[in-house]
């Protein structure tokens, strides 16, 4: 039994399809074809809006959902780092129900993969039986050289509990290390050398404090390490930015997922491009979470500057401690009111094609090309191709 779906505007991953395409789907969402109006035959399901394959959310802590609301908004991202290690303990069923409300609510608003952040083995269970898809990256920090290996095989212990599950959305999952900040270069050598690491992500740049700290060893990041009653004497700046600074320690061809970028630069960009061309990186993705830095730090990424440097761009929405909803449109719509030279058809390759590649998926999700199961989402109230800030996401499939 075949679906078929046509609306004014069809989005296929990479760019709109022509007038009057119909798009033709088995019973659960498998793609068979595009085909011509005159040649779909009949039962043809007519949608008012954009029809696009499902979002791939690069970017979550689905861990923290219970946290929504907890932290007040343009704390800094110092304040809100320290708000979160001392605030992230709450009873365990009140954690797994926000795990679960929050996974239904991305699933129902055109989600279908999911790049999570994982500290603690809290999502096993719900994740067991979900439809969405999985990259789970287990978080580890410890900026304190002594600590290293410890805090490895502890992060390594909860890979361990994802893995040793059948559920195939267990499966995917990596050690990842949480940013420059927070881990110490033997951290980030033993991240490095794990086999089986292809796919890296890390909190980049998420403020300018953060460059400055590598960059002199100053700035508001001591007051975090005094907070915390973390001894740092043993550190001496680069003199460099803090993403040209741990790049050395990342050259086992990973491909790498860098969150926030919000003062990623062009001469960093022009340091990860360098490592790609070497051969020590496969790929590097730049993944903008506008909600969350706008929540946490009233700031945006410089988007122009990706754009102009050829970057792969894709979308998260970090946690709900620093975002009112885990919504990928809403992503988009932001994005579009700041940068309103964006065509919604770039936002939807990064919230589509983009991230899909980010997380290994695009064999499966992404595109409406024969033979993957991207899902499908209709998003109403858009005025022809363009979104609105009334504009709505729902799963069709």
């Amino acid at each position: 039994m075949y679906r078929k779906f046509t609306a004014a505007h069809i989005f296929n991953g990479f760019d709109w399809l022509p007038p009057n395409s119909v798009l033709i789907t088995t019973a659960d969402g498998g793609i068979v074809e595009i085909a011509e109006r005159q040649n779909a035959g009949d039962d043809v399901e007519i949608l008012d809006g954009i029809l696009s394959p499902a979002f791939v959310n690069a970017h979550c802590h689905l861990e923290l959902s219970h946290l929504k609301g907890s932290i007040a908004e343009h704390t800094g991202l110092v304040d809100f780092v320290f708000k979160i290690i001392t605030q992230r303990q709450a009873d365990a069923a009140a954690i797994a129900a926000a795990i679960v409300k929050a996974e239904n609510q991305m699933l129902q608003n055109g989600t279908i993969a999911v790049g999570d952040i994982c500290n603690t083995t809290n999502t096993i269970e719900p994740k067991k039986t979900s439809s969405l898809f999985y990259h789970n990256f287990i978080e580890v920090a410890g900026f304190v050289p002594a600590a290293a290996q410890s805090r490895f095989d502890a992060a390594l212990q909860i890979l361990q509990q994802f893995k040793k599950s059948t559920a195939t959305n267990l499966q995917y999952a990596t050690i990842n290390p949480h940013a420059p900040y927070s881990v110490s270069p033997h951290l980030f050598n033993l991240i490095n050398q794990y086999p089986g690491n292809s796919l890296v992500t890390m909190h980049n740049q998420e403020t300018p404090a953060e460059n400055e700290f590598f960059k002199t060893g100053s700035g508001d990041f001591l007051r975090l390490y005094e907070q915390l009653s973390i001894d740092i004497s043993f550190y001496k700046s680069s003199g460099k930015s803090s993403l040209q600074t741990i790049l050395p320690h990342l050259t086992n061809k990973q491909s790498l997922l860098l969150v926030h970028d919000v003062c990623t630069e062009k001469d960093d960009i022009k340091a990860v491009n360098q490592m790609i061309a070497s051969g020590l990186i496969s790929a590097a993705h730049f993944c903008l979470c506008p909600n969350a830095n706008l929540y946490i730090s009233n700031s945006l990424p410089n988007v122009n500057s990706l754009l102009n440097n050829q970057c792969s761009i894709v979308l998260g929405t970090d946690s709900l401690a620093s975002n009112h909803q885990l919504s990928i449109l809403e992503e988009m719509k932001t994005l579009q009111r700041h940068f309103p030279q964006l065509q919604t058809s770039q936002l939807l390759q990064w919230a589509t094609t983009n991230g899909a590649r980010a997380l290994q998926m695009l064999q499966t999700l992404g595109s409406f090309d024969p033979g993957k199961k991207p899902g499908v989402v209709l998003i109403t109230q858009v005025q022809g191709n363009v979104l609105t800030n009334k504009s709505t996401a729902k799963r069709i499939i």
